[in-house]
């Protein structure tokens, strides 16, 4: 074969081959569009799109327009469907083809749905006639034309207020006063003003400045700097008589128990960067108020609501889609403001805390801790100082203690009792001879040794020791006991065991091994050693002496169902309880028992004193003494209440936190 029928024979095949080998279609390449499409890969896009769309827009523009919008709007679950024709319908020669296709999408503003249709025209390129989309905004959203924008708007729901069981407000919405500055109206002396102006609001002058400057701020514009509570009209006056001040009603979550239910409410503020992350998901902005602490964070997910958005084209009447806010769940819990502020009054800024429940029932009644801070200064706003003297505050306010765990002292020593009765190892009459103010087993302790408060009795029976909080008797009972009953004992009244509570409370412990040496288990006898509760668990675990036995589990939310639900049951028989339960009347009854001044009339209590000694060692005596009583009404249970106070030292003790109980007992029963 000569060389010029070669090459026609090589041609010829070619021809073939190319005529054998299918063209593509405008329906195969609109599959692979939506593809793309689908996946959000709109670069890839841009390069399928035809020349006449790409003289319109350069990719770079296409890319962040469209990335743009669909971040803006938060789409999920796109979904674009196109029904290929079964058979093809193109006329010879024609150079373009329409086709319909629909369109799904969820947004922040809910769903979105559509159908349009695509013009798909037929181009020459370098390696042939191929098919490519003519783009449009319209298949973003039919909405939408050429240079026109998405805008999302916001609308905030209104949160859910919280309300104690009478119906009064713990944290409620309302206004405040918002303070601010229109910078072309400050005089010429405008540094005094700022200074004046600094001194009343308690900021520093910086702060101001630094409102004063930020990059929207307008000579014309009103700046805010702070809020301030409405019913302080003395120092709006003043702040207002200061030349270009002026002051907005601005909605504003108030707290009508301020400082008694800090702990208790907790208090909203600006959410951070680092929140908007975690909780993306959940609709906030960065505008966005959450809860920072206390009943507003544990009940955040119910009070906040829902967002309301909408998509819209900016400056057009025109909606893509609409979602219309939801308010927040208003919730009520079972508290007595009215109580928690008595408890809180009794505490008068001192360290401590005292817990309040319904003792048949297991409703919450108090949760209170001292010394506090003004939720409502972090609504108005707190200054860097004030936060600062807040935090830096030896006696930490911003701590909320009734949540926390400490040395029980004495106050365990009924719940000791309640152990060694069920373990048949106390026969309540018998007298244990015990002399002295000290005691030690034998002299494998060498120096180590028990103290008691007095020597005054020499044989101790259950009630006496009780009754005068005997250390060295009940430092017996617990090497009676033995590690592993004292252990497991403790643990049917809910130690090492997390608490099903709203509100996070410490899990209380017993020790680091068990109570494996004799010294440790003879002083967790008389609640010092290891073992650390929380205030809320010790008033929790006294329920068990006036419902024969059972520990009834605490609530917190006001319930349809009122049926008491029980946490424990069984810890002891009711045998063994009333006999623990006459003997802790006593302590408050009897003229030589620890809790008995003052003498309260007509007050039928029964309760246990309790004195903690924070000691690094046993021959340290500069160590501080926290003060512990626990009561409950024996008389028709209503109430039980315990409260702890640090630092009791110089006070007397136990009994400097008795009066206060006692005070309290009678004002709230007073009141039934």
């Amino acid at each position: 074969m000569n060389k010029g029928l070669l090459v026609l024979v090589i041609f010829v095949l070619m021809m073939l081959l190319s005529a054998c080998s299918e063209a593509p279609t405008p329906e195969e390449r609109f599959s692979a569009y939506i593809k793309l499409w689908n996946e959000q890969k709109f670069s890839e896009m841009y390069e399928k799109l035809s020349s006449s769309t790409k003289e319109t827009i350069s990719k770079e523009e296409f890319v962040s327009r469209y990335e743009g919008i669909y971040k803006d709007v938060s789409v999920k679950d796109l979904n674009i469907e196109f029904n290929v024709p079964e058979e093809e319908e193109i006329e010879n020669g024609a150079s373009e083809v329409e086709y319909p296709f629909s369109l799904s999408m969820e947004t922040l503003a809910g769903p979105v749905t559509f159908e349009h249709k695509v013009k798909i025209v037929k181009e020459e390129t370098d390696d042939g006639a191929d098919w490519f989309i003519t783009w449009s905004p319209e298949m973003i959203f039919p909405q939408l034309k050429e240079n026109e924008e998405v805008r999302v708007s916001i609308t905030s729901p209104e949160r859910g207020q919280i309300f104690d069981q009478k119906n009064k407000g713990l944290a409620v919405n309302g206004l405040a006063y918002e303070i601010g500055i229109v910078p072309g109206n400050l005089p010429e002396n405008r540094d005094e003003t700022l200074k004046s102006l600094a001194k009343l609001l308690t900021l520093d002058v910086k702060e101001i400045e630094n409102k004063l400057t930020q990059s929207w701020v307008q000579p014309e514009y009103f700046v805010p700097i702070k809020k301030i509570d409405p019913q302080n009209q003395e120092l709006l006056k003043k702040l207002i008589a200061i030349p270009s001040v002026q002051k907005k009603d601005v909605p504003a979550r108030l707290y009508p128990f301020g400082e008694a239910a800090a702990h208790l409410t907790g208090y909203i503020g600006s959410i951070t960067a680092e929140q908007l992350e975690e909780f993306e998901e959940e609709g906030y902005s960065s505008q966005s108020l959450i809860g920072k602490a206390g009943l507003e964070q544990v009940f955040e997910s119910r009070l906040k609501g829902e967002t309301g958005y909408t998509i819209y084209v900016d400056g057009t009447d025109k909606v893509i889609a609409e979602k219309t806010p939801v308010n927040g769940e208003d919730i009520k819990v079972t508290i007595d403001g009215e109580l928690q502020k008595q408890l809180f009054d009794q505490l008068n800024g001192e360290a401590g805390t005292a817990v309040a429940l319904v003792p048949l029932t297991g409703e919450t009644l108090a949760l209170v801790s001292s010394p506090a801070y003004n939720p409502n200064e972090f609504i108005y706003g707190l200054s860097s100082s004030q936060y600062d003297s807040l935090a830096n505050n030896p006696n930490k306010p911003l701590t909320a203690r009734f949540n926390k765990i400490y040395s029980p002292g004495s106050s365990l020593k009924p719940l000791i009792t309640a152990i060694g009765l069920e373990a048949g190892v106390i026969n309540p009459k018998e007298e244990k001879e015990i002399t002295g103010l000290t005691w030690r087993k034998d002299s494998s302790w060498g120096n180590y040794s028990i103290t008691r408060v007095s020597d005054t009795d020499s044989k101790v029976n259950l009630e006496d020791a009780l009754i005068y909080s005997d250390n060295i008797y009940f430092a017996q009972l617990a090497l009676d006991i033995g590690s592993e009953g004292m252990v497991n004992g403790l643990k049917k009244f809910g130690f090492e065991e997390e608490i099903d509570f709203p509100f996070p409370i410490s899990t209380s412990s017993i020790s680091n091994d068990n109570l494996s040496s004799e010294q440790l288990l003879a002083d967790s006898g008389y609640g010092q050693g290891e073992i650390l509760m929380s205030p809320f668990h010790l008033t929790a675990t006294y329920t068990t002496f006036v419902n024969d036995g059972n520990m009834v589990k605490p609530y917190l939310e006001i319930k349809e169902n009122t049926n008491t639900t029980l946490w424990k049951e069984k810890i002891s028989s009711k045998k063994n309880t009333n006999i623990l339960l006459e003997s802790l009347e006593k302590v408050v009854n009897n003229p030589n028992g620890t809790a008995y001044d003052p003498k309260v009339e007509g007050l039928q209590l029964a309760g246990k004193t309790g004195t903690a000694e924070l000691k690094q060692s046993k021959d340290d005596q500069t160590g501080k003494e926290n003060g512990w009583f626990v009561a409950v009404n024996t008389n028709n249970p209503e109430l039980i209440v315990a409260m702890m106070i640090e630092d009791v030292k110089d006070k007397g003790g136990s009994h400097y936190v008795v009066p206060k109980v006692k005070e309290v007992f009678k004002q709230y029963l007073a009141n039934e």
